[in-house]
């Protein structure tokens, strides 16, 4: 996965978000796509309780996404122009490879929600670690679609929300750094 240029310092120090938009062909192949949601799945879990799922919207589902998102979209938002509703369908068709990410807490469990909601996101950010370590960059969008209840019901079950909806493939222009929070603004030493 590394070569003897790049260490995995490197990699994390490097990896950054790529526009949806922005990602084009190829991206991960099946192979590829296992090892990225495999490597999703080591990720910080307490309780052993896996509180998250996957979904692969394949590229010949898109159509489809497209649809279920302008119907949810025109049933809350009756009056949506057409702008809005090409941008449900830009949505759906961005990137070569889509996986819905769910947080799938389990019920009942002692290990508290937030804690479980934690380990959802972290094992999103292990995927992007691991698109990012295969030469992919991805992009994690939440948005309207994501709270939406008829969009959440096409994909998750009873007591499941969507994370985010990530978008992997190859940048199609150069990625442009963001800017970084400060270290001391964020980063202090606790002096009680």
């Amino acid at each position: 996965m590394f070569n003897d240029r790049t260490s995995p310092l490197s990699l994390l120090q490097t990896r950054r978000s790529g526009k949806p938009r922005d990602l084009i062909a190829p991206g991960p192949d099946e192979g590829q796509l296992r090892t990225i949601l495999e490597v999703a799945q080591r990720t910080p879990d307490h309780g052993k309780l896996a509180p998250w799922r996957f979904v692969i919207v394949p590229l010949e589902k898109r159509d489809a996404l497209a649809a279920l998102l302008e119907n949810a979209y025109r049933a809350e938002k009756p009056d949506a122009g057409r702008l809005e509703i090409e941008a449900m369908h830009q949505f759906a068709h961005q990137a070569p490879t889509l996986v819905v990410a769910l947080s799938a807490p389990v019920e009942g469990s002692k290990i508290p929600l937030w804690e479980q909601e934690l380990s959802a996101g972290a094992a999103i950010m292990n995927l992007l670690h691991a698109a990012h370590a295969l030469g992919f960059a991805g992009g994690w969008l939440t948005g309207w679609p994501s709270y939406n209840e008829d969009v959440r019901a096409a994909f998750a079950k009873a007591g499941e929300r969507i994370a985010g909806f990530v978008f992997i493939g190859t940048p199609g222009r150069e990625q442009e750094e963001r800017p970084r929070p400060e270290y001391d603004n964020i980063v202090s030493i606790w002096d009680r």
